[in-house]
This record gives C-alpha cells, structure tokens and sequence, in this order.
C-alpha cells in the first residue's frame, strides 16, 4: 500500500506550524515546497562541488560540469526530446518565453503577422507576446475560452489564417486547472507552417510530457513548480529552429571566439545561455527530476486525482460557492468564489488556520475578467497533499464564512 505519511514526511516544511496550526500548504500552483533530496543535492554541491561549470581544467570545475551536464540529459530524458543540444537552461518559464519572443519572433515575424494566444494564460505567455506586437507591429489574438473554462479547436480553426505564424497555449491552466488538447493543438497547426508553443510550467509536475509525442516546436516549464528550486528552468525546442535563432543575451560562455571586430557564437545549447548560470539550481532540478521520477507519474496522478475529485465534492457542499473553472479534463486546482466574501478576506481567515491558499488574479487577469470576478480564491494540490487537507481547508472556509456573514 501507499504510504502517504512517508511521502509528506519528506519535505520539512511541512512539519511546520502557522498561527499555531499545523501548516496546510495548498498553493502548489504558485510553487511547490521542496523534499529533502533537492535541498540536499544544493547544500552538498556548495560544500562539495562549488566551482564555475563549463570552463576550468582542475578537478573541482570537472566534477561541477559532469554534474551540471547530467541534469540536462535527465531533462531531456524526462521530456523525450531528441538531443541534449534542445535543452536551454534558463530561469524559469518566463525567461524561455520571452526567449522565443525576442529571438525566433525578432527573427521571424513582420508587421501584420498574427500569434494566437489563448484567453487563459498566464501573463507570462501573453505579455512577451504584447511587448513583440508594440515592437514589430504584429497582432496578438485572442482565442477565447467558454463558460467552463474550455478552449475550442474549431474556434482555433476559425482564428487560422495566412498570417498566422503561431500559437502560445498552457497545457495546464493555473488559474482553472484546465488541461488543454496539445496534440490536436499541433495537428491543426501543421496543416500550414504554424509554429505551436507549450507552457509546461503547471502540467510538467503532474503529467508525463513527451515532447515528440506533442511535435510541439518550444516547450518551456519552470523548476520551482516541480518540488525543484527557484530561479531555474528550461527551454525545450526543435534543434533546427534553434539553429537558425539569434542569441538572446550576449556574454561569457555563449561566444566560440571574440574580437574587436567580430563575434563567433557557440553551439547549441550553449548559445543561449550567457553567463554564469544557476548551477546549483540545475543541481537541485536533478535532485527534483529523480523524486517524481521514483514515485511515477502514474501514482503522482491517482493521487492528484482523488484530491480533486474529493475536493471538488467538498467545496460543491458550502453554500454559495461557484467553482471557476470546470473543464472535463482538469488538474488537481479548485478556484472559487463565495458569494458575500471577498476572497482576499477569506484567504486571510484561513491562513489564521494554518491553511495556505492563494486569493488573487492568479497571473491570469483576462481570466478573472471572462468570469467577471475581481479574484478567486485558489486551492492548488501537490502530491504531499491528502484528504485530510481538503478537510481543513472546508472546515475552515466554513469558519471564516460564520464570521463574514
């Protein structure tokens, strides 16, 4: 049998207490918290391993590069890209998209070119993409989602044209849990040369993702959101479109040979990673790589499963509450309203339980804007999460409520 106890006994965080309630941590969509193993493999690379990667010839730098190098081929491993020469390490899925933006879009849009963006994005994938318009004169267009919380291909079908060149779309929403049809996605791009780009950042931790399954052309995630560190992330894209990118950032690294006069760029995947990087954090999204890897997606999703759908039930009995969000095919995220109750409010009078849930707009503004809530109140599930936290978070909702109202 499972051993649920064991599982969350390995992040120490959670043993902690808030307010004087033990700690109930359900923002796992905002970030994850860490198991024992990833903050292990940081601390012992500084005491064991701390040297710049890539350009010493003594020992310690060697062991550092080997180290380094590793976690990209898990990288690569974990997503079934097809050469460690497609995965860019980069601090987060922000930098990535913004990467693709101010290369491959600088590259190869002209004014009057048109990138679909779906309504339910995170500002990370639709901001880059309003900055590349401002810049290039390009349009951004909106594919919109319907009253669950649902994207609809033949309405993708209907925003194709000749001058659409590509299609920013989140395999999992953040804001709705909503998982979105990514290969059916791309098939109807490849009827003509339409670029297609994933944000993995929410599915990469709780779905496998096989990127030449997808045949998506740029995959981007984030290693905070899967039980990793901050400030590391990747960018996993098709080797000839890489090829034919400018760099993104200048410096150290980056460069085969430098004069006065001119500039040789290195190769892939060296080209787009200028400067020291965050080696301590690749060490630690190794460390994070091997964890979900060892307990396997398929128990990751029976548990994120149960969550949800028991979750799902519990919320549904509070009265006046309304799910935002209701796709048939959904992570483990509940967002909410209540009526007569701020959700900041109410977030607040939770964390006075120990109950730790996000109340905002998520990143997600044109989403709260389509359902016409100034914010939701989030509850977001990791695997360390059991029923007995749906329960505290119910039990408290109802609390707080009794002295809203």
């Amino acid at each position: 049998m499972f051993d649920q106890a064991a599982l969350k006994a390995q992040f120490p965080i959670l043993s902690l207490f808030e307010k004087g309630h033990p700690l109930v941590y359900l923002d796992n969509a905002s970030t994850s918290q860490k198991p024992i193993k990833v903050i292990e493999a940081v601390n012992r690379y500084y005491r064991e391993q701390n040297a710049n990667v890539h350009r010493g010839v003594y020992g310690l730098s060697e062991r550092g590069t080997e180290a380094f190098e590793a976690v990209r081929e898990q990288v690569r491993s974990l997503l079934n890209a097809r050469s460690y020469k497609e995965v860019i390490f980069v601090r987060g899925a922000t930098e990535a998209i913004n990467l693709v933006a101010q290369s491959w879009g600088r590259a190869n849009l002209v004014a009057g070119d048109e990138v679909i963006v779906s309504e339910m994005e995170h500002h990370s994938n639709l901001v880059p993409w309003q900055m590349l318009r401002d810049q290039l004169d390009i349009k951004v267009v909106k594919w919109p989602i319907n009253a669950q919380g649902e994207l609809s291909l033949d309405d993708l079908a209907k925003l194709i044209n000749p001058r659409t060149k590509l299609i920013a779309v989140t395999q999992m929403s953040n804001a709705l849990g909503t998982i979105n049809p990514i290969e059916q996605i791309v098939k109807l791009a490849r009827k003509t040369d339409i670029k297609v780009l994933v944000d993995g950042a929410q599915s990469i931790s709780h779905m496998a993702v096989d990127v030449q399954a997808l045949d998506c052309d740029f995959f981007v995630f984030s290693g905070h959101k899967m039980y990793g560190p901050t400030g590391i992330g990747g960018l996993v894209a098709k080797q000839d479109l890489l090829e034919a990118m400018p760099p993104y950032q200048g410096g150290g690294d980056m460069i085969y040979s430098v004069t006065f006069d001119k500039t040789e760029y290195n190769e892939l995947p060296y080209k787009f990673e200028a400067g020291t990087p965050n080696i301590a954090g690749v060490i630690g999204l190794g460390a994070a790589i091997e964890f979900i890897q060892t307990l396997g997606f398929k128990q990751i999703a029976s548990i994120e499963n149960d969550l949800l759908k028991y979750a799902t039930q519990r919320l549904t009995e509070i009265d006046g509450l309304r799910i935002i969000g209701t796709a048939k095919n959904k992570g483990a995220v509940v967002s909410f309203v209540i009526e007569g109750a701020h959700p900041h409010d109410l977030a607040t009078l939770l964390d006075q339980d120990g109950v730790a849930v996000r109340a905002s707009h998520h990143c997600a503004m044109p989403v709260m804007q389509k359902f016409d809530v100034p914010a939701t109140v989030r509850a977001s599930f990791g695997v360390y999460n059991t029923c007995e936290d749906v329960d505290r978070l119910v039990d408290s909702v109802n609390e707080a409520l009794d002295m809203l109202r």
